[in-house]
């Protein structure tokens, strides 16, 4: 048993505007009562499942006159030595969800792999080269970034520019819970997109994932951040409201998949959507392209790049 927070809601464009808080509601999951959003909300229960209707009303597509200045220059911090498949898949996967610009900051011997792998993208040497946070619409680090001394600083520079648009995955998530104390300068509206294991890093030990989702929305109240609970119907909490995601399987129980779905929130972030917004979307493309990559691959045979791949249907399936 856990407890949602209602706010009733109405979808205007890339954001949800919430009334007043108006009560507690206590509600047990259950896959096979799993409601749409709309039920959800005409029933007054405090939780929502994400599904293709709410994707469709927060979906922003592109205008005709649009240019890429008008979708937003993201920066990714990510990479290292052995680890650079990780910064090489949410790159991949950040220009696929849209991002007008992207810059990927990697140690400098591994530059030329990204410059090879994704000439579309920018890329700088994020030990050597100065970091202007103002010039980027969104920040995502973490995939791959190690956790040594020059990471940890990376992070805690960032944290103290006071820069807000901030995606922290992976090894970022795994400096804060080594280094409490910069947990404290973490922004309010930041996204934090723990797996399990993380997320008791970060907030403790839990027995369950009831109880998780539960610090989650007491998280997402008291810091303001917006949580992802990453799982089986993964869980994103954002001012005290719960959604659940209705879309993948069991093929993103793989490698690369936290990396992909992080270049795909930073994406959506760096065109402007809110942080929640951006992370309810991502997550649900990011599943819907999971299940359309089964018309060509098994859940035992799918990889991140096969998600990535398959982004340009999931968009086109909103479009409808």
């Amino acid at each position: 048993m856990f407890v949602f927070f209602l706010r009733p809601l109405e979808f205007q464009g890339a954001s949800f505007v919430g009334s007043s808080l108006l009560g507690f509601f206590f509600a047990t999951f259950k896959k096979s009562k799993i409601m749409s959003t709309e039920n959800a909300l005409d029933s007054g229960v405090g939780q929502t499942m994400f599904d293709i209707a709410a994707a469709k009303q927060c979906f922003q597509p592109r205008l005709a006159n649009s240019h890429k200045g008008s979708h937003g220059h993201a920066l990714l911090l990510a990479g290292n030595t052995g680890k650079m498949g990780a910064a090489i898949i949410a790159a991949k996967a950040c220009l696929r969800a849209g991002t007008g610009l992207l810059t990927v900051g990697v140690p400098e011997h591994t530059q030329a792999l990204i410059h090879t792998a994704l000439p579309e993208a920018m890329v700088l040497d994020r030990e050597q080269d100065p970091l202007v946070y103002p010039k980027y619409q969104s920040i995502g680090i973490g995939p791959g970034l190690g956790v040594e001394a020059v990471s940890v600083k990376q992070v805690s520079d960032l944290l103290e520019s006071g820069y807000q648009q901030i995606v922290l995955d992976a090894d970022a998530l795994n400096i804060l819970s080594a280094h409490p104390l910069l947990m404290q300068l973490v922004p309010k509206q930041a996204i934090l997109t723990p797996h399990p294991k993380e997320f008791d890093r970060l907030f403790g030990q839990f027995d369950n994932d009831d109880q998780r989702r539960e610090k989650a929305l007491a998280v997402s109240i008291t810091n303001g951040w917006v949580i992802l609970l990453k799982g089986h119907q993964s869980f994103i909490a954002a001012d005290g409201m719960g959604t659940f995601n209705t879309t993948g399987n069991a093929g993103l129980a793989k490698g690369g998949s936290g990396d992909c779905l992080t270049g795909i929130i930073t994406a959506l972030l760096a065109q402007g959507y809110t942080a929640a917004i951006a992370t309810r979307l991502a997550v649900f493309l990011h599943g819907l392209a999971a299940d359309l990559a089964l018309e060509n691959q098994s859940m035992e045979s799918l990889l991140a790049t096969d998600v990535i791949e398959s982004l340009g249907k999931a968009f086109k399936q909103l479009a409808i």
